[in-house]
């Protein structure tokens, strides 16, 4: 007998992609406003409308939910595109504002995602693994921009000191104590970074 083949609705996936997309955008609303710890799937399924069933269906546990967040925000971040502006730099202060600006717009266009992160780390249940996950890219991007100044200009520090440098002024936890924290705009802190940067990198 001949195999029956399975039908796929492009309505019903079209419908299901925009269900997983709601779940995820307000799991990521309520981690960032609640902390990981204090959220419950039911809260979740709540503020997106749906059945907790229809979370677990859709995106699986609360667990599951943040894996897929931090995973999406990695490849919505945008730094393959600013490591390119950063890599064209041909003086070191012209790489540094690349560098400066392009951690500037990852971390101000994915904040809400990074605060949903940041608080879930004291109450995950692997908090080291989950944030080396998330910054992985971001710290490796910072090593190849480090590499590149090194190429440009002889300078003071060793390379991976300055990589160091860069992941403590441009780094997520940078960002976040200036903006968040002390309530600076994000123009005042990147031209704050840049100049910290630019004093200490290039000055002989």
């Amino acid at each position: 007998m001949p195999t029956k083949r399975s039908y796929v609705s492009p309505r019903r996936e079209q419908a299901a992609a925009q269900t997983r997309a709601l779940i995820l955008q307000a799991a990521i609303r309520l981690f960032a406003e609640r902390g990981y710890g204090l959220v419950t799937v039911a809260d979740i399924a709540g503020e997106a409308g749906v059945s907790s069933k229809t979370v677990f269906a859709s995106v699986g546990s609360k667990s599951d939910i943040l894996n897929e967040i931090v995973d999406t925000a990695v490849h919505a971040s945008g730094y393959a595109q600013a490591m390119r502006q950063v890599l064209a730099g041909q003086d070191p202060e012209s790489v540094l504002r690349a560098v400066a600006h392009g951690t500037r717009a990852g971390n101000e266009g994915q904040f809400t995602v990074h605060e949903a992160i940041h608080k879930a780390l004291p109450s995950h249940e692997d908090g080291a693994a989950l944030w080396e996950r998330a910054t992985a890219d971001y710290r490796d991007a910072l090593r190849d921009a480090a590499h590149h100044l090194h190429t440009l200009a002889p300078l003071a520090w060793p390379v991976e000191e300055t990589a160091d440098l860069l992941w403590f002024w441009f780094g997520p936890n940078s960002w976040r104590t200036l903006v968040t924290e002390n309530d600076w705009s994000w123009d005042r802190a990147e031209a704050f970074l840049l100049r910290t940067a630019i004093a200490t990198l290039c000055t002989p």
